[in-house]
């Protein structure tokens, strides 16, 4: 894989308003159970303000020719992409051009599933979720070596046995402010999971880095973090501690959810706002056509979200999660996953060869926007 420069007559960023306006969500989560730290919790008037991030620039290509990429993370400054149907993770390097670090054995690709999500713990080690044949896992990796030769070590199994299927996978994994690594389950297909606390599947787990159930869940012994989930794929914090989640609907709504320990997202129940006793609503709702949102980051006071059958990267303010931003509609294609390099640019990954876009010249490829921070 090469990397290419951008061509000079990529569209012009051009922004609008969209989204639904929710009412105040309803419904009474749990506490959790100890005083061990945990991320903030919104208060009655929502996060605080924060400077927003805006973007400032055409996009760049940083690596192209990809195959299916789904996640991109940082180790070390050295960018990490895991394909989702090839078993691979790559190390990119500073020209663009990727090399295998390791493959991660026993993965079944199938449709939504495969290799899935990565986070790099303090430690240096890579945590990877994957579908295996019997259900999805997360394994943590010793990585070894330095740039441009780095190595994938033999995994360790930290979760196994998550529902998989060929839809509804899940497959966002993410420390916390707090250290404690999140990890997305789809439903798998099993609606009525989502609403049972003893099932994996429709769930935001939390852990702690050795896959134990850490001090300050709200369900005792549990991973559990939060439930009634469909396909949440994308988790972010801002700066104070405010967790959100995107989460894609049936038919009717995707959302953008404020996640809070012990809460009841409502799905299969109700999708989108309900304003139902019990269930919290999303703070933002999205009609799938225009969403299908994945990946998200969080920078500067700006959630931005990777869209897939949307085809935009969608900017929402912290300060006013009830509003949004679209850029580069259609112009990049399917959007798998958003994130924030060390040089403050943000990292877009095409997934127009995943078997339901249309691949364009060079595609799949990572970009890089540049923002400003007011």
């Amino acid at each position: 894989m090469v990397a290419a420069a951008l061509a000079a007559t990529l569209v012009a960023l051009a922004g609008c308003t969209v989204g639904q306006t929710p009412p105040p969500a309803s419904g009474a989560p749990a506490s959790p159970t100890s005083s061990a730290p945990v991320p903030s919790s919104p208060t009655a008037d929502g996060p605080s303000p924060a400077a927003a991030a805006t973007i400032a620039g055409d996009p760049e290509t940083v690596a192209s020719d990809l195959a299916a990429p789904w996640s991109v993370v940082f180790r070390d400054g050295v960018p990490l992409v895991s394909e989702r149907n090839s078993d691979r993770i790559l190390e990119l390097a500073a020209d663009g051009a990727a090399r295998s670090i390791g493959t991660v054995d026993g993965v079944a690709a199938r449709g939504e599933a495969g290799l899935l999500g990565l986070a790099v713990g303090s430690g240096g080690d890579l945590f990877v979720y994957s579908t295996a044949g019997d259900g999805n896992r997360v394994q943590r990796f010793q990585v070894t070596g330095t740039r441009g030769s780095l190595s994938l070590g033999q995994p360790r199994t930290l979760l196994d046995g998550i529902p998989a299927a060929g839809n509804h996978d899940g497959g966002r994994i993410a420390f916390g402010p707090d250290g404690m690594l999140y990890v997305t389950t789809g439903d798998a297909g099993r609606r009525d999971d989502a609403q049972d606390r003893d099932a994996l599947a429709g769930k935001i787990l939390r852990m702690t880095p050795e896959g134990t159930v850490p001090a300050g869940n709200p369900f005792p012994g549990s991973l559990v973090y939060s439930y009634g989930h469909r396909n949440p794929q994308g988790i972010a914090w801002a700066d104070d501690g405010t967790m959100f989640a995107t989460e894609f609907g049936q038919n009717t709504w995707d959302e953008l959810n404020i996640i809070t320990a012990g809460a009841n997202y409502g799905w299969p129940t109700v999708e989108g706002i309900a304003d139902r006793n019990g269930f919290v609503d999303p703070v933002q709702q999205w009609q799938p056509g225009s969403a299908s949102p994945s990946g998200m980051a969080h920078a500067g006071g700006t959630l931005f979200i990777a869209n897939l059958r949307g085809q935009v990267l969608r900017a929402v303010p912290v300060s006013d999660p009830s509003t949004s931003t679209e850029h580069f509609g259609s112009e990049l294609g399917r959007l798998r996953d958003v994130t924030v390099a060390p040089d403050g640019k943000l990292w877009v990954v095409t997934n127009n060869t995943d078997g339901r876009g249309s691949p364009r010249q060079g595609d799949d490829r990572i970009l890089a926007v540049p923002l400003t921070r007011d």
